[in-house]
């Protein structure tokens, strides 16, 4: 076996942007609206800072409104919840987020809740996380919603796949087990308390490595043939002391057995915010009573 297809996330990211360009530009001709994301950032939380700036420039260029709120490391709690609350009344404003993480003064979930569910891009909000539950139409975070499109795009209909998910959050883990039982996987959830991971892990047709541990999963951890989607971004020193971005999933390894595999960076990082866009235009068409088509 050679080599695994490496799934271009820039390249899936990059169709993605220009189809959600295409719905804005026809939500404006059709309705006379722009739809807007809002973007809240408290603190310079560096990694944040340099996020924020790509989705505030991609936001522009997929033809939306951006409106970017940078507040001071010791904002108080009351004050976001009152920029919160302005937003959730701003008719011009389809999205809103909350950059995470927050500073400690501040309880992220309790802004995560303040959010209008319609509003709600990110898919925290404990109704949208319900509805995804449920099978009801929602909005689903974005990370989770990405690493199902890339795993199409490596494999078509995923139907009967067994799908090993590592990592639990509500962010990630979670989500993205519910959008795999939507697409008719069998899945499990994996976790630090999961006895043999390994073993568990090398059962996966899908692997979706989610628990920020730089390099944990290892070649023997995967089915060979498996198709790999690493959502880990860690930062660990390289060569002469320069930092470098890698996994949760030992590439060097990984890619001399699996099927297919995102790369770290360049996989499923450009899905997120092209996500998020995606997201941003289904809020605007639902808050305006139109179809998701």
């Amino acid at each position: 076996m050679g080599d695994a297809e490496i799934i271009d996330g820039k390249a899936v990211a990059r169709a993605l942007r220009a189809q959600v360009a295409e719905g804005v530009a026809e939500l404006k001709e059709r309705r006379g609206i722009t739809a807007g994301l809002a973007v809240v950032l408290v603190g310079e939380d560096p990694a944040s800072s340099v996020y924020v700036r790509n989705k505030a420039k991609q936001t522009l260029a997929a033809g939306m409104a951006s409106f970017e709120h940078k507040l001071s490391a010791d904002t108080s709690q009351s004050d976001v919840l009152a920029l919160v609350e302005t937003l959730n009344t701003d008719a011009s404003v389809h999205g809103i987020l909350v950059q995470l993480p927050l500073p400690d003064q501040i309880d992220a979930d309790a802004i995560i809740q303040a959010i209008d569910p319609a509003k709600d891009v990110d898919g925290f909000h404990a109704i949208n996380a319900g509805r995804l539950m449920i099978g009801q139409p929602a909005l689903v975070a974005c990370t989770p919603v990405g690493c199902v499109m890339l795993a199409k795009e490596a494999l078509g209909d995923l139907a009967g796949a067994h799908a090993v998910v590592v990592g639990r959050s509500n962010i990630v883990g979670k989500p993205v087990a519910q959008l795999l039982l939507q697409e008719h996987c069998t899945v499990t959830i994996c976790h630090s308390r999961t006895r043999d991971l390994p073993a568990v892990t090398s059962q996966g047709d899908i692997l979706i490595a989610a628990v920020g541990r730089a390099e944990m999963v290892k070649g023997d951890w995967i089915k060979p043939g498996a198709c790999v989607i690493d959502v880990g971004i860690n930062r660990v020193e390289g060569q002469g002391g320069k930092s470098k971005l890698v996994g949760d999933v030992d590439f060097s390894e990984a890619v001399k057995v699996a099927g297919s595999i995102t790369p770290v960076p360049g996989g499923v990082g450009p899905m997120t915010i092209a996500c998020l866009l995606r997201n941003t235009l289904r809020a605007a068409r639902a808050i305006e009573g139109m179809d998701q088509d």
